[in-house]
This record gives C-alpha cells, sequence and structure tokens, in this order.
C-alpha cells in the first residue's frame, strides 16, 4: 500500500465555523488505538526520520502547514503538504516518512497501534534493507 490524501467531510460556514468528523474504518482504514499531537516545533527542525514496522498513521495538519516526505521500501518518493484541517494524508507501514511545520503548525495524528519502541525503524540504511 502507498500514502494517499484522504478529505473528511466539513460541516458548516464562514459565519458560523467548521467542524470535520473522522470514524475508525469509515474514514480511516483501520480502527484507531492511539491518538497524539504535535505544536510548537522549529520550522527548522526535521521531525519523523522513521518508518513503522507495523503502525499504519493518518497525519492532520488541524492548523499550520505540514510538509511530508515519504518513501517506500521499493524507492517510490512522494511529498504531501498538508495545509486543511480537513485532510489527512495515510502513512502506511514500511513507509519512512520525514516532516517539516510552519511556525504555527499543529499536527493530529491518529495511529493503528500504541507506542511501543520496538515498532520504530530509526536509521535509514537499516530501513533500506529491511526484509518485508
Amino acid at each position: 500500500m502507498k500514502p494517499y490524501l484522504i478529505e473528511f467531510g466539513s460541516i458548516g460556514s464562514q459565519e458560523l465555523g467548521y467542524i470535520s468528523v473522522v470514524e475508525e474504518q469509515d474514514d480511516v482504514p483501520f480502527v484507531i488505538k492511539r491518538a497524539f499531537w504535535t505544536y510548537y516545533t522549529p520550522q527548522d527542525v526535521l521531525r519523523g526520520r522513521h518508518a513503522n514496522i507495523d503502525k499504519e498513521m493518518v497525519l492532520i495538519a488541524v492548523a499550520g502547514s505540514i510538509t511530508v516526505t515519504t518513501e517506500l521500501l521499493c524507492g517510490s518518493k512522494e511529498t504531501f503538504v498538508l495545509n486543511n484541517p480537513n485532510t489527512g494524508l495515510y502513512v502506511p507501514k514500511l513507509c519512512w516518512h520525514t516532516m517539516q511545520y510552519s511556525h504555527n503548525a499543529v499536527q493530529l495524528v491518529l495511529a493503528s497501534t500504541k507506542y511501543a519502541a520496538s515498532d520504530y525503524i530509526r536509521d535509514y540504511n537499516t530501513f533500506k534493507q529491511w526484509k518485508k
């Protein structure tokens, strides 16, 4: 599977504001086991720089802008700019990813597993040599 954008529904108006809703397995292709968010990340910091063995994720920029670069084991690379709070990026298992944030970015992450340090591949060369 490869990374792809997910458009979440948006209800509301400019006068009242908007709401978007995510329902697992209807809008996200997995059962959500964990949610976390990042904020106050300096613009010159490159986050991520890892792949997950078993975890799938959806990344959402609920504020600001986040540039996400992905790479699959086959070598396929893509860059996505998340700058709309009703758009998420699906990140599959074994997908190396990095994230660069605007100064006001807030990122919500929906994950298919709870945190486990053993799930992370943090060395790029190890990732490139990984066998499925």
